[in-house]
């Protein structure tokens, strides 16, 4: 397919490092591609980023057929930019398409939109320290209609967002939360999966993580409320003496990209790496015989996020004295070294636009 070009006539200004904030500003142009059962995927173009004209009974509204990935751009030491393991987001963008019955796309031609779509935004990649352009491929289901079964039509687009760092707080030690009274989700379901449906069954109890001072929940599972699965936006490790461990993935955990990532790079420095149901009740008992030295949070909007303090009911877990931890801090440099093209990673990890 040919992709079609139409140029914004006027160009948002470039935002200041110190104002980027995280998913708040938008690029000039999005890319944008339909589907319906005769033509298949069609009309891919660029476009001036604008609002979707929607019809109010379109599905997505009403029975959240919707799934979406998270990557970023990086602005490598060089002037190149970087994509970090684009493919598998789009691997693993059309596995949640299967899970929600939306039509697959071409994985090698969504990777050459995309590039084409950075090219054209490129100085909108924001240059400093900490900072990317963060990405949102996302499918719609665009049908007008009541009732309950997969639309026939669908909205593929693209929209690009200049960020900093996720937390307000950067690299340093978040709190956590672990509900005793909400589940988001469970073997089974979608929980797997990107789906927008999945984010808003975390929102009620995110919110009371807030209000109790917490950053954000950390789900157990949804049949026992007894085994830690991942965090609202990340996945979960624990380094217990000299073991890397973090929950199997059991069919309502999100199977994240940097948290793939981390595990690789633990096993090619030598160490002890485990996915394993892990209960909190093993965690605490862990904490308490002092073999809890580290937490972190993995994710492509955070990368690596220090987890100093961990609430369950009337317990607090304060780990490693609420400071960042040596191991911690490795990863963190490792992966964003090869994310901004300081360091050489694995064959397959950094793509040029």
């Amino acid at each position: 397919m040919e992709i079609t070009i139409k140029k914004a006539e006027t160009l948002k200004p470039i935002i200041e490092t110190d104002k980027l904030g995280f998913g708040q500003h938008f690029t000039d142009h999005m890319f944008n591609m339909d589907y319906n059962p005769k033509k298949g995927w069609h009309n891919p173009r660029i476009e001036p980023y604008a609002p979707i004209i929607a019809d109010p009974a379109m599905m997505v509204f009403h029975y959240a057929q919707a799934v979406f990935e998270g990557l970023k751009a990086f602005y490598s030491k060089n002037g190149d930019i970087l994509l970090f393991r684009p493919k598998d987001n789009f691997t693993r963008l059309n596995a949640s398409c299967r899970a929600l019955c939306i039509p697959e796309i071409d994985e090698k031609f969504a990777l050459k939109a995309l590039k084409q779509l950075i090219q054209i935004e490129k100085n909108k990649v924001p240059k400093a320290e900490g900072t990317a352009l963060y990405i949102r491929p996302t499918i719609i289901a665009t049908d007008a209609y009541l009732g309950v079964k997969p639309s026939d039509t669908y909205r593929y687009f693209i929209i690009l967002s200049p960020v900093g760092a996720y937390y307000a707080a950067g690299f340093n030690p978040v709190k956590i939360w672990i509900t005793k009274n909400h589940v988001r989700a469970i073997k089974g379901g979608i929980g797997c999966h990107k789906a927008a449906a999945n984010y808003a069954a975390s929102l009620y109890a995110s919110k009371e993580a807030t209000e109790k001072g917490y950053d954000q929940v950390l789900w157990l599972d949804g049949k026992k409320l007894k085994y830690i699965e991942e965090v609202g936006s990340m996945n979960i490790f624990f380094v217990i003496d000299d073991e890397l461990a973090t929950p199997a993935l059991s069919g309502s955990i999100l199977p994240g990209i940097t948290r793939n990532s981390i595990m690789r790079l633990a096993k090619e420095w030598g160490m002890k790496v485990s996915e394993k149901q892990i209960s909190v009740d093993e965690l605490i008992n862990a904490y308490e015989a002092g073999k809890l030295k580290e937490a972190f949070g993995s994710g492509t909007a955070a990368v690596i996020s220090p987890v100093g303090e961990i609430g369950y009911g009337d317990k607090v877990l304060n780990i490693n004295n609420g400071k960042v931890g040596e191991i911690t801090a490795k990863f963190y440099k490792r992966l964003t070294d090869i994310q901004y093209g300081k360091a050489e990673g694995p064959e397959g990890w950094s793509e040029k636009v």
